[in-house]
């Protein structure tokens, strides 16, 4: 038997009150039972979005609420700008692709966060643009971006919006929606909300509604629009078939957030994000981001080994499953998350095994050294005796 340990950013580790919760029996998704539930999870999700617009919950992916997003503000032959610095900030301008409307993309070195005057000439140069699109936290780099600045650019535009993916974000820092002047807020259920996948969440801006209002890009599952017509308080069901046990795991998963209240959270990742760069860096490993986000750390392994079979190594032969790279940083890197259901002992557990696996691959390592670092921030995280 190998015990098996998810570390990946995504999807993390379910807590077992959760799977408890999500083992009830199924009930039926339009009944007066479900609607309660319902009412009471977009209720809770505002306080973690910190808005006081009303937050959708869509069955997919995150990318469902990145192509509503889009979708529901555009026409064919508009305009946007989007953060190109990594493999999701990709993602924005392909989908802008499929509906006819020009991406203008502004490129960031991959581990770099984009430059607000990068962004503010784009701005200049395209003023007829509906929109910023850009990651808050872009996983495959483990980089943050400067989503509040970016926002305080197109505030004084009356026809331009910051739209924000936040899924490797939200419920990990502290980016309150309406205080930064945020227009739209994505996130998805398998991140910080400790959920498994299919299950994502849009808040939107009065300010892109009205703008949206005008939009014919073609769309039926993913209109915003349709969807809050049938979600409002009153009607508390959704447009089309929703992810039941998923919307009843995320009713619990709330309320353990809740309970742990938003700044403990806050202070939670930020701790283990800390130790986990303390751990990588003693253990002489180059960290990918320059600008790194709390939700999960990206570094490059020796050249001597291949990423692919290190990440493969750790998952088959230990039980620790990390993420490897993507794009042009396929092969050359591990990623390690440190968000949602995680606290001290996993970092312990990550930083240790990867110590081991670099041993394995016969790389010269200090055996428990990036324990220790790791450990002389952790224990900070508990009171003395």
């Amino acid at each position: 038997m190998i015990k098996q340990y998810l570390l990946s950013p995504g999807p993390t580790a379910v807590p077992e009150r959760v799977m408890l919760r999500m083992a009830h029996p199924m009930i039926h998704h339009r009944t007066p039972q479900f609607s309660a539930v319902f009412a009471e999870t977009r209720a809770m999700l505002v306080q973690v979005f910190q808005t006081a617009h009303d937050v959708l919950l869509l069955s997919s992916s995150g990318t469902g609420a990145m192509e509503a997003s889009l979708a529901n503000l555009c026409s064919p032959g508009d305009t946007i700008i989007y953060v190109n610095g990594g493999k999701f900030g990709e993602r924005w301008g392909e989908i802008a692709g499929k509906y006819g409307v020009h991406a203008v993309e502004v490129k960031a070195e991959w581990g770099d966060a984009v430059t607000v005057v990068d962004i503010k000439a784009a701005l200049a140069a395209h003023p007829q643009a509906k929109g910023v699109f850009v990651q808050a936290s872009e996983t495959s780099t483990t980089t943050d971006h400067p989503i509040r600045e970016i926002a305080a650019l197109t505030a004084g535009m009356d026809g331009c919006v910051t739209v924000v993916d936040a899924i490797t974000a939200l419920g990990v820092m502290d980016m309150p929606m309406d205080a930064w002047g945020l227009d739209v807020v994505i996130s998805a259920s398998q991140k910080a909300f400790m959920l498994p996948p299919g299950l994502a969440m849009i808040a939107c801006s009065e300010k892109y509604r009205n703008i949206a209002a005008s939009a014919r890009c073609s769309r039926f599952y993913f209109d915003l629009e349709t969807e809050r017509r049938n979600q409002v308080k009153g009607k508390d069901t959704t447009a089309w078939t929703p992810a039941t046990s998923l919307i009843v795991g995320l009713n619990e998963v709330l309320k353990m957030m809740l309970e742990e209240g938003l700044e403990q959270i806050y202070a939670r990742h930020a701790l283990m994000a800390e130790a986990t760069r303390a751990g990588i860096a003693a253990l002489g490993l180059a960290q990918v981001s320059r600008a790194p986000a709390t939700s999960a750390t990206a570094a490059y392994i020796p050249e001597s080994i291949h990423g692919g079979d290190f990440v493969r190594f750790l998952r088959d032969k230990m039980g620790v499953t990390f993420a490897g790279g993507q794009g042009q940083l396929s092969g050359r890197i591990v990623r390690i998350a440190h968000l949602g259901y995680h606290d001290v002992f996993d970092v312990v557990t990550a930083i240790s095994a990867l110590e081991i696996a670099l041993n394995r691959f016969r790389y010269p390592v200090d055996m428990g050294k990036g324990v220790a670092a790791a450990q002389a921030i952790l224990v900070g995280r508990f009171p003395e005796a």
